[in-house]
């Protein structure tokens, strides 16, 4: 859905994004006068693995899930991004189709670039094009590290780390347990119990604003030992 773009907000949104950074003030101005808006409502997909990928895109506002799915038809989340993120690189490099699903986790609003206007910039600037190397080749060993974990960590290390990748340098994680829950790849039911134990145990509290990570060293320690197993 298209809406209303606001080229000043857009432009400095494009110059803190990790590709577009590298391109200069006045490819960056093109680029948003070409570009087209567009909507994802929660819930909504972006683009579905398969599609044809025909054009990349900046996320100005909101958050969006990369995801894939089992031969069994279970979803598999492998990452979450947020503002100013390049949503879609590989499509310029080969204009192959999506390799993964990208599905809005809140309402979020992007900038459409197609893959003709993005060829254009980086063949004009040289230096965007490593820098898209760069970010696809951040995100591939992130997506591995994701896969490893899935297989290799438990309920609660797979809990751990998701508590502490979302509080990052705070305190506190606002999602809810059945958002953390769908996140991990595990029942709202199991994570409910394995956070009341952790509350029980005194390294989370758990309130309505939130779950408190009271101590991290402690869940640091679960991860490690779950990945020695």
């Amino acid at each position: 859905m298209a809406d209303k773009l606001d080229l000043h907000g857009v432009e400095a949104a494009l110059a803190k994004a990790e590709l577009m950074a590298a391109l200069s003030e006045a490819t960056r101005a093109r680029l948003v006068k070409q570009g087209q808006p567009c909507t994802v409502e929660s819930g909504k997909l972006l683009f579905a693995k398969g599609d044809r990928g025909d054009a990349l895109y900046v996320l100005l506002e909101g958050e969006v899930e990369v995801r894939t799915s089992t031969e069994a038809g279970k979803d598999v989340r492998i990452a979450s991004l947020m503002p100013p993120a390049v949503i879609g690189e590989m499509a310029v490099l080969d204009g192959g189709v999506r390799s993964a699903d990208i599905c809005a986790i809140r309402k979020s609003r992007f900038l459409r670039i197609h893959r003709d206007q993005a060829i254009a910039a980086l063949e004009s600037e040289p230096k965007a094009l490593l820098k898209l190397i760069a970010e696809m080749s951040k995100r591939l060993r992130h997506a591995d590290a994701a896969l490893e974990d899935a297989h290799t960590l438990d309920l609660g290390g797979r809990l751990a780390q998701r508590l502490l990748e979302e509080a990052g340098d705070g305190a506190s994680v606002t999602l809810t347990q059945t958002e953390i829950a769908r996140r991990i790849g595990a029942s709202r039911e199991k994570v409910n119990r394995k956070l009341h134990e952790w509350s029980d145990e005194g390294w989370i509290a758990m309130g309505r604003a939130g779950i408190k990570l009271l101590a991290r060293d402690k869940l640091k320690a679960l991860i490690r030992e779950a990945r020695a197993t």
